[in-house]
């Protein structure tokens, strides 16, 4: 089966890649290389993948792309990912997240590929703090540009699997972190201590609680999901079957595993940390777990994980 994964030089996507190889598929990545593409480069001499470099939001390059190559199936995580990156300029999402899905589903369209996993976020539900959040849970407001270009997206996916006979699946991911993290808590923490060992800035509170899913936990959900499409939209809460984590004990937990001691903890104060972050959520994922996937990691768990995939990755040298 040849495969199109947009956006698959960056965090998630690789990993994805990773797996879809190994699983004997054929792959096309397309990507812009914000990040450039030290997370593909081990795969560098694989015979099974071909790379692309494009704008995926370029309508005529995206056009040509599913012209050439006979795709059967697209995986859609082509997106700006750092909300707080794209809180400072609107253009960013809309551009990266929401004319990328309006491209590859053009592309889809005019070549009559019917199968798509797209990668939502938690974001599109906005701010519903004291809700267990469901699936089906309405109202949906969000509160961030990423946020809101993932609903439009969404809703565009909805359309078009309903025009044109589509079958699409839809994870509405939490925090994910692991190897080849490139911005968040885990990722910011690590790398003010590098700078400054003994005192550590934390945005908000500290109190802001989300759950935190282990990349590779992720990716075999997705691979699991996506073994068999049927026609229609399916879409899935996906998360760690445990409670979230803390900023403040997102950083102890980096203190502790860098050997640091007596680091003082500076808050920057109120609930969130920045315009459009969301400070908790929390996610009813009955609906996945129910397929028999289960997250091998807590969210605790992750974290630790995450910090020492960053030593070893040698981000930094451990203090002792």
């Amino acid at each position: 089966m040849k495969i199109l994964v947009a956006g698959g030089a960056g965090f998630i996507g690789s990993h994805l890649i990773d797996s879809l190889l190994a699983g004997g598929h054929s792959v096309v990545c397309v990507d812009k290389l914000i990040m450039s593409d030290k997370n593909i480069r081990h795969l560098g001499d694989n015979k099974n993948l071909k790379f692309i470099n494009v704008e995926v939001a370029d309508q005529d390059k995206v056009d040509e792309i599913f012209k050439n190559e006979n795709i059967d199936v697209v995986y859609h995580l082509a997106a700006n990912s750092d909300i707080q990156k794209g809180g400072k300029e609107p253009s960013i999402d809309f551009n990266d997240t929401l004319l990328t899905t309006r491209a590859l589903l053009e592309g889809m369209r005019k070549t009559d590929v019917k199968k798509l996993f797209f990668a939502s976020t938690s974001a599109v539900y906005g701010e519903m703090l004291d809700v267990e959040l469901t699936e089906t849970t309405g109202g949906l407001m969000p509160v961030s540009y990423y946020g809101g270009a993932k609903l439009a997206s969404e809703a565009l996916i909805s359309s078009y699997v309903s025009m044109c006979d589509m079958s699409a699946i839809i994870f509405r991911f939490p925090n994910v972190i692991g190897p080849r993290l490139t911005h968040g808590a885990v990722f910011d923490f690590i790398r003010k201590l590098r700078n400054n060992p003994n005192e550590l800035e934390i945005l908000g509170d500290g109190t802001q609680c989300k759950p935190y899913i282990y990349v590779l936990d992720l990716v075999e959900a997705i691979m699991k999901l996506t073994e068999s499409f049927v026609q229609g939209e399916i879409v899935y809460n996906i998360s760690v079957n445990s409670p979230g984590t803390t900023v403040t004990h997102i950083a102890e937990i980096v203190v502790e595993e860098l050997g640091l001691r007596d680091v003082r903890f500076k808050y920057t104060g109120g609930d969130r940390g920045w315009k459009g972050d969301v400070p908790r959520f929390s996610y009813d994922i009955s609906k996945v777990l129910s397929t028999g996937w289960n997250p091998k990691h807590t969210s605790d768990e992750a974290v630790r994980q995450t910090v020492k995939d960053a030593i070893k990755a040698g981000m930094y040298r451990i203090c002792r």
